[in-house]
């Protein structure tokens, strides 16, 4: 987690633009998360259901709030909202592929809905609400909930986030430009990732450093950081720059990252699974030996003027 952040991103935030995002993406420090994927029902009107999603209210209190931040599969958004979609996004439709049968499973789901807040029983509540008013038209197709480990740490032990820009220059990176189709809106790349702890957990600190290729107690990266290490096959000045909002997840004997990260380019999340995996020039990256992803989607999230365009009257 990066320092805690009470206000709102709004349209004057965003140089040169007219549009507003969903707040929710650039809200830090809150300390519970709830991520509800959905699958629509056979035989219900995406647009439908895009608007139930619209008409959704996150609380408005001064204690105790969440944000609600909403996201699409693409070609259900293109298909409901026409040039209010990014041209040339797509699911999360095929699996990754590397070397020795190597996988990141494709698991797309309809839509996402990511509740966050400062308290968890007010996530859970208002995620409990969601689904209720959901579920005439769409059903649970996974469910996460996800909390802070010491502060600014995932279950590996190391700082996540450590090229995460600041909230002054993430909007440029995580949203799509004024004057683009689906401007204001960012695309979101959603996979959960299982640790196996044991493993992990047998290696030296000194081992771990070249998995990862930064230091462990400050992040310092490693000078002599191995080609595989993590670092260098997600490296961001060579992919491009994304906002990630990456959060544990699970129980003791379960547990692992949810990876939650926006751009505003499709292109730069592709490239960096693709390096992990070692799809072009067969070299893993290392932390896949110790972390294997079992879900994998991607989400188009609209501005918040696309999105309420859907609302139903009165809602």
């Amino acid at each position: 987690m990066d320092e805690a952040y009470d206000g709102l991103i709004t349209d004057a935030t965003i140089k040169g633009t007219a549009v507003s995002p969903q707040a929710g993406i650039f809200a830090l420090g809150t300390a519970s998360h709830s991520y509800v994927e959905f699958a629509v029902r056979s035989g219900m009107e995406e647009r439908g259901f895009v608007s139930a999603i619209a008409s959704l209210r996150e609380p408005r209190t001064t204690m105790g709030g969440v944000n609600l931040v909403a996201g699409f599969r693409p070609e259900l958004w293109r298909a409901v909202a026409g040039d209010s979609s990014p041209r040339g996004v797509e699911g999360f439709n095929h699996d990754v592929v590397g070397p020795g049968d190597y996988r990141m499973p494709a698991k797309q789901n309809d839509a996402v809905l990511w509740i966050s807040g400062s308290e968890y029983d007010v996530v859970f509540d208002v995620a409990r609400q969601a689904i209720a008013a959901l579920e005439p038209l769409a059903q649970v197709a996974d469910e996460t909930s996800s909390w802070p480990y010491h502060h600014d740490r995932d279950l590996t032990g190391f700082i996540d986030g450590s090229e995460n820009p600041s909230l002054i220059d993430a909007p440029e990176i995580a949203l799509i430009p004024e004057g683009s189709p689906g401007a204001g809106g960012s695309i979101l790349l959603l996979q959960k990732w299982t640790h196996d702890a044991a493993a992990w957990e047998s290696q030296p600190i000194p081992a771990q450093e070249k998995v990862i290729g930064r230091t462990k107690v400050d992040s310092v990266e490693l000078q002599d950081r191995p080609k595989d290490s993590h670092a260098a096959r997600t490296d961001q000045d060579q992919f491009g720059k994304i906002f990630r909002r990456n959060m544990p997840f699970g129980t003791v004997t379960d547990h692992g990252t949810m990876f939650v990260g926006f751009s505003s380019e499709q292109r730069r999340l592709v490239a960096m699974l693709e390096n992990m995996a070692g799809k072009a020039d067969g070299m893993r990256d290392r932390l896949t030996y110790f972390a294997r992803a079992t879900t994998g989607s991607y989400y188009f999230v609209p501005s918040l003027q696309d999105l309420r365009r859907f609302a139903s009257a009165g809602a």
